[in-house]
């Protein structure tokens, strides 16, 4: 069931968790579907709060469950659930629609479907795979502006689109919908609909599907249709069994209404919540630095003719993301992947000129120790005429040309910090750095970076506390005591 439907299983602990989250509602008979709904978890922790909180008279359930191997167990499920919720007074309805949910509903815009009216609550686990491109349900979602590109951000699309005004949804899912350009026709689609009252994360990736070999970040959202966006619920838990620690913070915080991306940030603690703070008060996007960021030019394997395992006459370094060691970019080495490109017709379109430029890899380790990993490209360390950067690095230019020294320093410098690494997790549940994530981001002032850069001095970058540390001293501290300045006149 996994590989095939991208399916897991919820955990029993894990089930009342999500059940838990949404908002008492002042319904006589509560409607709840239960979309992927498996053996029945979730359907049968909902009914358990019912019956704890005797908050309703009646319980209309819909299970929809395409895998027909499943449905014996469903079946046993809910029938054993509408007998316990008749000792307590509460007549429960169950229907059970053996089908695809994308199929159960025509489209996101109401039309008519098996799944009926609309819905007081969804709560759902959805599955987890990617939709190609032309596969037939992202192509009905994109019609209607709900491009998604995983399938689970579909389920959530769908949940949204069948509850009333006031219907709340919960659903533990991956937080890579959270951030990143794949996602960004979805969030909008959501958020506009949505308004999220509470999130809650798991500090162990491992902990909710231990035994399934998960290792996305998930978390579980709550979140009502055209509700208030007044504040956010944040929660974290070790796993689904410990002790929740709740904040409550501003909307704003979570989902800054400015963003065009619409990247949703979970602070998960303290030390969220002031790097979130810290970064908010930094004054300059990136265009205003200025600077911009590109992926690297180089998809290998559409140059695989071009490509040289070593450097040989007046071929051009190629750089990979395993060349960045410590800060600085080491070339050539001997590495599984090539090192340089042929002085070949077609060739250079892939180049930038040999200037001064920063690096970031696209995709680090789940074993790494940072996501967001920079280096610098000094030119004066190679003598050539143009180099090449291979796709899975971003590299910071301007207008496809290098970075002056201190900026280049400065910038190198304040991307390898604690406080960059932290905020970057706050909105990304996923190893991966799209350059969309580093335009978003809040940076100091030009004056600042070069001031650090000039600070670090243009060697090797220095060990992590004292990288820290100027950071601190040129840039945090300026910006705080300009804040409180501002605020005093």
């Amino acid at each position: 069931m996994r590989a095939r439907l991208g399916q897991f299983f919820t955990p029993c602990e894990a089930a009342d968790l999500i059940a838990g989250l949404p908002r008492p509602m002042a319904v006589e008979s509560l409607r709840c579907l239960d979309p992927g709904a498996g053996v029945g978890s979730l359907s049968a922790a909902v009914v358990a709060r019912v019956v704890r909180e005797g908050s309703h008279r009646a319980l209309d359930l819909v299970a929809v469950e395409v895998d027909t191997e499943l449905l014996p167990y469903l079946e046993e499920t809910l029938r054993d659930c509408i007998e316990v919720a008749a000792q307590y007074g509460i007549a429960m309805r169950s229907t059970i629609l053996n089908e695809d949910v994308f199929n159960a509903v025509a489209g996101l815009d109401g039309p008519d479907s098996s799944l009926g009216r609309p819905f007081d609550l969804a709560i759902m686990n959805p599955p987890y795979r990617k939709l190609n491109s032309n596969a037939p349900e992202r192509l009905a979602l994109a019609s209607q502006g709900a491009d998604c590109s995983n399938i689970y951000s579909g389920f959530l699309a769908i949940g949204a689109a069948v509850l009333r005004p006031g219907g709340q949804l919960t659903a533990i899912v991956p937080r890579s919908f959270a951030n990143g350009p794949y996602f960004g026709p979805f969030r909008k689609f959501f958020l506009n609909m949505m308004a999220l009252d509470k999130i809650h994360t798991f500090e162990s990736r491992s902990t909710v599907f231990g035994d399934a070999g998960v290792l996305q970040e998930n978390v579980v959202i709550a979140a009502t249709r055209q509700g208030a966006r007044g504040t956010v619920n944040l929660s974290i838990s070790n796993g689904h069994k410990d002790t929740v620690t709740t904040r409550q913070v501003d909307y704003r915080t979570v989902v800054d209404p400015s963003d065009p991306h619409k990247f949703i940030r979970v602070l998960a603690g303290d030390a969220d919540l002031a790097v979130s703070s810290a970064f908010a008060n930094l004054p300059c996007a990136i265009h205003e630095v200025p600077v911009q960021v590109s992926t690297g030019r180089v998809v290998d394997f559409r140059t695989r003719e071009n490509l040289l395992p070593w450097p040989e006459g007046d071929s051009f370094p190629l750089i990979y993301p395993s060349n960045l060691r410590a800060g600085r970019v080491e070339w050539p080495m001997r590495l599984r992947k090539p090192q340089a490109l042929g002085a070949r017709p077609g060739v250079a379109k892939l180049l930038l000129p040999h200037e001064r430029y920063v690096l970031v890899k696209r995709f680090s380790s789940k074993e790494e120790r940072r996501r967001v990993v920079a280096a610098l490209f000094e030119p004066n360390d190679f003598d050539h005429e143009c180099v090449g950067f291979e796709n899975h690095l971003n590299v910071f230019h301007q207008n496809s040309r290098g970075l002056p020294q201190a900026l280049a320093s400065g910038l190198n410098v304040w991307l390898n910090s604690t406080i960059v690494d932290r905020f970057f997790r706050t909105f990304s549940g996923h190893t991966q750095v799209n350059a969309t994530d580093l335009r978003s981001l809040r940076y100091p002032t030009r004056c600042q970076l070069e001031e650090l850069g000039c600070a670090v001095g243009f060697e090797r970058l220095p060990d992590q506390e004292k990288i820290d540390a100027l950071v601190g001293l040129h840039i945090l501290a300026p910006n705080v005591q300009a804040l409180e300045e501002t605020t005093e006149r």
